[in-house]
């Protein structure tokens, strides 16, 4: 079986996975400089120094065994307490390991799909017989709109959160605990970078501000976003600073299933917006997405 899959986050790495090691030839497409989606680090220059800091998902909790067996096996440690798991020396490491031996093509923004006699064409490649979609929803709702207009009606339902993340490297480490949620103003989590297990050792801090906070200042500028969450965490000025925008963050609502799979036409969609907001979830949507192609 041919698979085409859109998406080279946790959610298409699973699934792209379970069906490599089956006997299937897939093909990812993935925008992104790197698989991962948002497990996701960003590189920022400071005093000569290449730092790397998590400005996605900051950590992993694994409840079902399958997924606890994933970390393991790519030496995921505990952090900030046993509960709970990151990869090393980053976050988008886990999806690196994962994507090794499987064929990608990676900062290419599918625009077009197509169906015909022979299957489906990804920007005219292909034909594939069956193809999965694990973008974002709205995204993944764009692309089938021409297509198959009514599984893209399914999809909106599903809301996210967006995301303000603030990353700032320091010549000294602030008077703070690794890791804090605080009860109000616009910082939702903020933590230490360096305090993960094999980080870099710079002081370096990655702040995400809450929901509601970003959904109110989704438009505004940078260095708007980066002065209002400094204030906010009471940092000195970094020697060093980056901002970035997760428009689909957080799902907030979910279809409340472990994937959607139309066997007549070989399409399926999956994602953690299939089940719940967490990263978790991906991981399950994109193994269930798997499992009902094989059957």
């Amino acid at each position: 079986m041919t698979v085409a899959i859109i998406g080279a986050g946790l959610a298409g790495l699973t699934c792209a996975r379970v069906l490599m090691e089956t006997g299937h030839a897939v093909r990812l497409f993935d925008k992104g400089r790197a698989p991962g989606g948002r497990l996701a680090t960003k590189r920022l220059d400071a005093r000569g120094t290449t730092l790397r800091i998590d400005h996605g998902a900051q950590y992993l909790r694994p409840r079902d065994t399958g997924f606890a067996a994933l970390l393991a096996a790519y030496g995921a440690a505990p952090w900030p307490d046993e509960d709970r798991f990151v990869p090393t020396p980053s976050m988008s490491a886990l999806p690196r390991a994962m994507a090794e031996g499987l064929d990608i093509a990676l900062g290419h923004t599918v625009a077009n799909l197509q169906r015909d006699g022979a299957g489906w064409r990804v920007d005219g490649e292909g034909p594939f017989e069956t193809i999965v979609l694990t973008a974002p929803a709205p995204q993944t709702a764009a692309l089938l709109v021409p297509v198959v207009p009514e599984l893209a009606a399914m999809l909106s339902r599903v809301v996210y959160a967006p995301c303000w993340t603030w990353l700032a490297a320091f010549d000294a480490p602030l008077p703070l605990p690794d890791a804090l949620r605080p009860d109000a103003g616009p910082i939702g989590w903020a933590a230490r970078n360096n305090s993960k297990p094999g980080r870099d050792a710079m002081e370096a801090w990655v702040v995400q501000a809450t929901p509601e906070w970003s959904r109110a200042n989704l438009e505004a500028t940078p260095d708007i976003i980066a002065a209002a969450l400094r204030k906010a965490l009471d940092a000195p000025a970094p020697i060093a600073e980056a901002t970035h925008r997760w428009r689909y963050s957080l799902v907030e609502t979910a279809l409340e299933r472990d994937c959607i799979w139309d066997a007549g036409r070989g399409i399926g969609i999956a994602g953690d917006f299939c089940i719940a907001g967490r990263a978790e979830a991906a991981f399950l949507s994109g193994r269930a997405m798997a499992e009902a192609i094989l059957a």
